[in-house]
Order: structure tokens, then sequence, then C-alpha cells
């Protein structure tokens, strides 16, 4: 056995993120139930159907047992479960969830369950796109041996765990998801104002927009409640847009005012970048390169 979780619950396995631990957890030799309210009929492996809000003989039963419980829930769902599910918890368990949002989850453990060894893991991927070296937000709110066993484990799958208190991961992600999703929707939602044939656009754009429709139809491709949480729930997200809509007035203002306004963008936002902006212009040259080898291997098979 690669794990020191010998029984593992996972609320929620049935979905994408929870799906993605527990083959991590079974992988490593786990026995590990899936609980859902509703599980699709061919969910492999142990599963049971019951609702983590109020467990029912069977899932007392699994809980009381387990090394290993894991929220792989949304989060009104996540926080009505820590009472409850902390009851019927042996004290050596580790408690774990995968919430997007911290700070909330961190008031209700402080509240019921101070003593419970918990860690928060927001993989900041899409789960189809594989844990492999990408990496894996940990929230760490009671520190213990299974904290470190549950870590290893990510690390173990491929994923790099990179370590937030409540606060930080919360302002972060408010800018690596809400502000850039924001940006990537309202950029599509500007060019549905601007009566524009998008077959040109693709035909004419220059990489730096062919990589924005990219990103557009990414967002596109996935599930507008899950966009729109990423939105409302992470109590930074509205100041991460407010931030972006003072900037583009901002940039609006400067289009009738000294051209040399500009030159004073570019040197703020280049000390922000600072040690980082030669890096960053290489992976975009490189991004560039492969989006034209693209297009002439897309020449040479037609």
């Amino acid at each position: 056995m690669l794990t020191e979780f010998a029984r593992s619950v996972v609320v929620g396995g049935s979905g994408a993120v929870g799906g993605m631990f527990t083959g991590l957890l079974r992988a490593a030799g786990s026995d590990t139930l899936v609980v859902d309210v509703a599980p699709p009929l061919e969910q492999p492996g142990e599963c049971l159907r019951a609702d983590v809000t109020a467990p029912g003989p069977e899932l007392a039963a699994a809980l009381a047992e387990a090394d290993l419980v894991l929220l792989a829930v949304h989060e009104a769902v996540a926080i009505r479960a820590v009472g409850p599910v902390t009851r019927l918890m042996r004290p050596d368990a580790l408690l774990a969830d995968t919430l997007s949002v911290r700070t909330g989850m961190a008031a209700e453990l402080a509240a019921r369950a101070p003593g419970v060894e918990h860690v928060g893991l927001n993989p900041m991927f899409a789960p189809a796109a594989g844990m492999t070296g990408r990496p894996v937000a940990a929230v760490v709110t009671r520190d213990g041996p299974g904290v470190a066993a549950l870590l290893r484990l990510v690390e173990y799958g491929g994923g790099r765990p990179v370590r937030f208190t409540a606060a930080e991961h919360d302002r972060t992600t408010a800018a690596t998801q809400a502000l850039t999703h924001a940006v990537i929707l309202a950029f599509g939602l500007a060019l549905s104002r601007l009566d524009v044939d998008v077959r040109t656009l693709v035909a004419t754009a220059p990489p730096t927009h062919r990589v924005l429709l990219a990103l557009l139809a990414r967002v596109l491709g996935g599930r507008p409640e899950v966009y729109g949480e990423i939105q409302s729930a992470n109590p930074d997200a509205a100041p991460a847009r407010a931030a972006l809509a003072d900037s583009l007035a901002g940039l609006s203002a400067l289009t009738g005012g000294d051209p040399a306004g500009m030159d004073g963008v570019f040197e703020r936002l280049r000390e922000l970048l600072g040690p980082e902006l030669a890096a960053q212009q290489e992976r975009c040259r490189e991004l560039f390169r492969t989006i034209h080898r693209t297009d002439e291997e897309g020449e040479t098979d037609r």
C-alpha cells in the first residue's frame, strides 16, 4: 500500500474532482467508498447513496471507520456537513475538502471542529487535464500526520502542493481564477457587441487575439454554474472585478489625453512582472511558435 489511508470516504466522488481523488486513493491501495446523493449507475467500485449532511447508519459506520474523509462537494454542502461528519470521525482521522473558497470553511471548522486535523485541497486545473506537474493549492487548518500523508499522496499522483493560509488562498485565486475568467468572458461579451464575423477573425487575427479566442472557447466548454460560483463565492472576487473595470476606464481615458501616458502604464506593468518578465515573454514566444506550427501542419494536411 502506498498510502497510510487504509479506509477512505470520498463524498461527491462521482464528480470530476472527487473522481480524480478517488482514483488516486484507490491506485495507492486505499479501500475507498464513494458517497453521493445520486451516484451514476456505472460508478466503479464501492458506492453509497447518502446525504452527508444527515448521515444514516450505513454512512455513519463508514465515517467512524475512515482514516480520511474527503468532501468533494459544493461549499454550502461541505460547511453543513462539518458538524455531522466530525462528530462521527475518529479523533486521529483526517478531514479534507476540495473547495475553491477557503475562508468560510476555516470559520466553520474553528467554530464546530477546532481539534480536527484538516486540509483543503484546490486543484488549480480542470481534472480532465490530469494532475501531473500541476499545482494543487493546500490550506492547512490543523496540521498533523494525516495532512502530511495526503500531501505526499498528491505528490505521488504527480501534483505539486502549494501551501497558503485561507486568506492568502482566496486573495490569490481572486486574481488567478475570478479575475482571469472575468477578463475572458468580458472579452467575449465585447466581441458579441462589435458586429464582427468570427470566421473572419479566425482567418485574419494575430496570435494574441487567437489565444484569447481559444481561452474563451475553453471556458465555454465548462459548466456555467461553476464559473458563476467562482465569481460569487470568493469574497475577494468583487474587488478584483472592480479593479478590472477601473483599469479599463483608465485605459479609455488615455486615448483622449497625453499619449505619453501609455509609457507610464508599460513601466508600471514591467515593474509588476519584475524578474518574471523575460521568462513570460519567452513562454509567449513558444506559445506563438506552437500556433504557427499547428497552422503549417494544418495546411500540409489539406
